[in-house]
């Protein structure tokens, strides 16, 4: 979990003081956990397609008593209803590359539906920057993932913003952050 006090430092730049933090693709729930845990004043609701994430997410929630921290919801991002319809911040981390290219536009879309204007959506991994990979390992692991399965990949930040922008968000700063990723911010049009 190298990468979960990098993001915490972004969250703490560019998030209110408070509010309810949608966590998209919890996956075990290690973010949710930790920025429940130094996000006192946001609750955090995780999020995840599959039972058996979930259910680790829920074992864990028992585990840590925070009292900010929600049960985890099924939610797969394609949906057309998500079964949260409004939050003050959309967080998503390492989904983009390991899902279709139609989960990117969708994740766009609902995030769109639930941010009211100026509400910040956040996306955390690796990207393609020009078309070119930021770094060998990029590389290396954009091969693996396509191996594993020829619809995910590292995906171009210009393709990923431009979705964002078609779905209403504007571009804001991308951080860069350890191990070659980067944290494009996007801010809710309106």
């Amino acid at each position: 979990m190298r990468n979960r006090d990098p993001i915490l430092a972004v969250l703490r730049r560019h998030l209110p003081p408070a509010g309810l933090l949608l966590e998209i693709a919890s996956g075990g729930g290690e973010h949710a956990v930790h920025f429940a845990a130094h996000l006192p004043g946001w609750t955090v609701q995780p999020t995840d397609p599959t039972p058996e994430a979930r259910a680790s997410l829920a074992a864990r929630l028992a585990e840590t008593g925070l009292p900010n921290l929600r049960s985890p919801l099924a939610l797969d991002v394609r949906a057309p209803d998500w079964p949260v319809t409004r939050a003050d911040a959309v967080l998503c981390v390492n989904m983009i590359h390991i899902a279709p290219w139609a989960a990117t536009p969708a994740l766009m879309a609902g995030a769109a539906r639930c941010l009211p204007p100026g509400a910040p959506l956040l996306l955390y991994g690796p990207y393609r920057r020009g078309g070119a990979h930021t770094a060998p390992g990029n590389a290396a692991f954009d091969e693996s993932l396509r191996q594993r399965d020829p619809e995910w990949g590292v995906r171009d930040l210009e393709a990923v913003t431009a979705a964002a922008v078609a779905a209403g968000f504007r571009p804001g700063p991308v951080e860069e952050m350890p191990a070659n990723n980067l944290m494009p911010l996007f801010h809710r049009a309106g």
